[in-house]
This record gives C-alpha cells, sequence and structure tokens, in this order.
C-alpha cells in the first residue's frame, strides 16, 4: 500500500468504494485523512464500514469542511451527465480528483522523481504495461504494476528512488489526475471509444494527450493521424520525444520491420537514432508478442525500457520470456500444428481484427452479445478464415455477414463447448503443412451466455486443456 499523507489530519469525500475505491479509502486513512466515503451500494458500504472506514451519506453531507473530493474512475466526471457529487464539489469549491492523482501528490512529497511509467491508447496499453514490467523485472529491477490493470495504484508498493512503477492510465483516471508527470509517458493508440463519457472524439484525444505532454519523456505511436498530431505539437515544444510504429519504417524513433526468412515472416524492432538504424530485437517464435499491434507494443516498451536505462539486450532478452496476458491472444498449447488461442477480451471487431491478422489459416469462434455494425468491418480478413463457428445471440447477425460475403463456410454451434468440439475437429481434418489456429476472439460481449469476457476465456481454456493429446506451452520443453 502508499499511503496517502499529504491529507493527514484533513477532511477527504470519497465516492465509489468498489476495487480501486476500497484502495484509496485504505490508503487515506493510513495516511491520516478522516475520510468520508459513499457508494450507491449497501453492499459496497457495508463491506467499507466492516474495515473501519468511515461511511457518510454525501448527499446530506456538509461539503465546505472537505479538502478534496476522490470520485472513482468508474462515475461521470462531465459526461454524458455529472454524477450528483460532482455538483455537489463544484458548489463547494472542492477540488475533484482521483486514486492516480492522489498517488502522484505522494510521490511529489516522498520522493520526486522517483520513475514512474504511465501507458495509456484505445487499445494495448494494458499488453504494453504487463510488458514493461516483465522486461524491467526480468532485469533485475524492482517493479510495482498496476493502476487501470489489476492492482489499484494505491494497492502498490510507495515510490521510492529505485522503484519504477509502472501504470496503465484510462482516460477516466486521467481526467482526475491534473499533476500527473510521468518519468516516460505513452500513447499508444487512438479510435473513437468512451464517447459516451467524454463527449467527443476531440474531448478524448485531448484527455489522452494530457498524460505525454506533462511527462519527462514521450513516447507516442504514430499509425493514427489523432497520436501523430499528438507527436507534431511535443516535438514542436522541444520536448523529449520518441515516435513508435508498428506499420511503417521511421527516420527517427523506434518501429517494427517485417521480413521474409525462409518462408515465415519476422518482425524485427528497429531503433533509428541521428538517423542510424539498428535491429535491436526480434519477435519471430514470440507467440505472446504476436501480430502487428504486438510489434507496436513491443516497440513502445523497448523505448521505456530503453528510457530507463536497460541495454537492447537485456530488453529482448525479456521479450523472449514475456508469457502473455491472460484472455489476450493468449497461446494455450497445440495438438500437432493445431495451436488454440484464447482471445476472450476481443469484445468487438476492432479487437477480433489483430487476431485475424495474426493467422492465415483461422478455425474461428465468435459470437455472444454483438456490438454495433457486427463484423463488417471484418470482411477484408475473410480469405484467412477456413471456417466459422457461431454461438450465441449474434448468430443470425453474423451468419447474414458470412451469406453475403460468400467466402466463408461456417456452422452455427450455439454454445462454446460444442464450437471447441467442432473447430478441433476440423482444423484436425485440414490436410497441408504449417500451423493453424482454433481462435476464440468472439467480436462481442459476453453477456448472453457468460458473466464477463474473463469468464468466458476460462471456459473455453477449461474446454481446451481437455481434449486428447492437448499439450499446453507451459509444458514444452
Amino acid at each position: 500500500m502508499t499511503p496517502v499523507t499529504v491529507f493527514a489530519g484533513r477532511k477527504v469525500a470519497l465516492f465509489g468504494l468498489g476495487g480501486s475505491g476500497l484502495a484509496t479509502a485504505r490508503a487515506l486513512k493510513a495516511g491520516g485523512a478522516d475520510v468520508a466515503a459513499w457508494d450507491d451500494s449497501q453492499g459496497s458500504r457495508d463491506k467499507a464500514a466492516a474495515e473501519g472506514i468511515a461511511v457518510v451519506d454525501l448527499n446530506a453531507a456538509d461539503w465546505s469542511g472537505f479538502a478534496a473530493f476522490v470520485l472513482s474512475p468508474g462515475v461521470p466526471l462531465t459526461h454524458p451527465e455529472p454524477h450528483w457529487t460532482v455538483g455537489k464539489a463544484k458548489a463547494a469549491g472542492v477540488a475533484i480528483i482521483g486514486d492516480v492523482e492522489l498517488f502522484f501528490r505522494e510521490r511529489a512529497k516522498i520522493a520526486p522523481g522517483s520513475p514512474v511509467v504511465c501507458i495509456t491508447g484505445t487499445n494495448g496499453k494494458s499488453t504494453t504495461t504487463a510488458l514493461i514490467a516483465h522486461v524491467l523485472g526480468q532485469a533485475g529491477r524492482d517493479v510495482q504494476m498496476g493502476g487501470n490493470i489489476g492492482t489499484a495504484v494505491l494497492a502498490l508498493e510507495p515510490p521510492a528512488a529505485n522503484r519504477i512503477h509502472v501504470i496503465e492510465c484510462s482516460s477516466y483516471q486521467i481526467d482526475l489526475a491534473p499533476t500527473l508527470e510521468p518519468t516516460v509517458g505513452i500513447q499508444m493508440n487512438l479510435t473513437p471509444d468512451h464517447l459516451d463519457r467524454h463527449g467527443s472524439l476531440e474531448n478524448y484525444a485531448a484527455i489522452k494527450e494530457r498524460l505525454v505532454a506533462a511527462a519527462e519523456i514521450a513516447v507516442v505511436g504514430v499509425d493514427d493521424e489523432a497520436s501523430k498530431q499528438m507527436a507534431r505539437r511535443r516535438a514542436a515544444g522541444g520536448r523529449p520525444l520518441v515516435k513508435i510504429s508498428g506499420e511503417q519504417p521511421l527516420d527517427e524513433g523506434v518501429f517494427a520491420g517485417v521480413t521474409a526468412n525462409q518462408g515465415r515472416l519476422d518482425t524485427r524492432i528497429v531503433e533509428v537514432k541521428d538517423g542510424r538504424p539498428r535491429v535491436v530485437a526480434n519477435l519471430a517464435g514470440i507467440g505472446s508478442l504476436r501480430g502487428s499491434h504486438n510489434a507496436q507494443n513491443a516497440a513502445a516498451a523497448f523505448a521505456a525500457c530503453s528510457a530507463l536505462g536497460l541495454s537492447a539486450e537485456e530488453i529482448a532478452a525479456g521479450f523472449k520470456t514475456y508469457p502473455g496476458l491472460a484472455h489476450r491472444m493468449e497461446e494455450l498449447g497445440r495438438i500437432g500444428r493445431v495451436v488454440f488461442i484464447n482471445d476472450s477480451k476481443a469484445t468487438n471487431a476492432d479487437s477480433t481484427e489483430k487476431a485475424l491478422t495474426s493467422f492465415h489459416d483461422i478455425f474461428w469462434i465468435l459470437g455472444g452479445k454483438a456490438k454495433e455494425g457486427g463484423i463488417e468491418s471484418l470482411r477484408r480478413y475473410f480469405p484467412n478464415i477456413a471456417r466459422a463457428y457461431l454461438i450465441g445471440a449474434a448468430s443470425d447477425l453474423f451468419a447474414a455477414t458470412f451469406d453475403d460475403d460468400g467466402r466463408v463456410a461456417y456452422e452455427r454451434s450455439v454454445t462454446l463447448d460444442k464450437a471447441v468440439a467442432d473447430a478441433t475437429r476440423d482444423a484436425l481434418a485440414r490436410p497441408g503443412e504449417g500451423e493453424i489456429a482454433v481462435l476464440l476472439s468472439p467480436a462481442c460481449a459476453s453477456f448472453d451466455q457468460f458473466p464477463n469476457f474473463e469468464v468466458r476465456g476460462d471456459a473455453f481454456r477449461k474446454l481446451v486443456a481437455a481434449l486428447p493429446g492437448f499439450v499446453p506451452f507451459a509444458a514444452k520443453g
């Protein structure tokens, strides 16, 4: 835990007692603050009270006595309309902040200048966060990883000169962190997302840009126009900038280059300094970093770890042992030449696109509760599909897309267990040589058949593990 001492002896209001909110309340209390916490859920209030956290009805409280108001990132600050507590805080002139802001205020007090890497972007930020933390840890550094990924930031060990914090930041968290000033700030990419919470793409982009604008060293992806503009503004200010790309060569920065090597494609990470390129890592054979999206993630990780003093050799060695994240292009194992991929986190077409570009002979399990647009945007990748297996509520919609296109054979498996059996049967019977994939990448929310994507992915993992002849990758070698 990082006790928050910057509000010691003062009253702080807090709304939202989920995972990060409860961790924040604990950290404030441990630091000597007088916390008044509230949540709409009686269960959450009871859990906080059982830990000795003061539960106070903020609707009836005197807000004039609060030194700050800590809002959980999942609660609307501005759109579609501000939460009622936001109005109370503004009327009383109380600063509205979040847990990441508390972390940076505490850092400024107890360990100013301690190394912190913050990662944001629409896609890839979790993998990049985990990859950076893994590489640093493998190189022997004291690393704490959290934020929007897994552990709440204030549940991590406190900032220290010899400790590196690697923090994934959502747009919600950035919006509540006015003094966010990381050592290395990373902006991966930007596509329309969370517009219901930010009002417009322009507002969403402006919030993301705050992270790199305030960083000592900015690492910015230039594979989309909005992020490219961020890089241009950063460069115009004359402050340290490293451009990254997973798709194109750069005249300066870090990019992924794809070359043919004895019938396979090798992805090399290339660093260009003072106009001089050098290959610093090769991702060939690293299943957890397969695909162009992971090439950009690796480029960002290289730039960040290099900025923190790691050698190219240390970073490349860390890449080779990176295990990947659960449910995100997670390579489970194989039966012969058939590899099984758990990409349950792909809850929309944009996410599934990354998986469909990573393989060329795919037995694709998809479906669930469809998002707007369905899988229409994925038509260009249909030649990579050997056969598709439809599950859940989206089956009729996706079948209509396949019928209209005419290039993808499919069957209605209905349930995940039947889909795994059907896809495995067909994949094992596929003639030829070379790797083929049974891929769960649903392009859908899970809520018609599963409570969340994690449960869906865990179910897929168990079904695959029970297949005759299955060898998990953890058992290899």
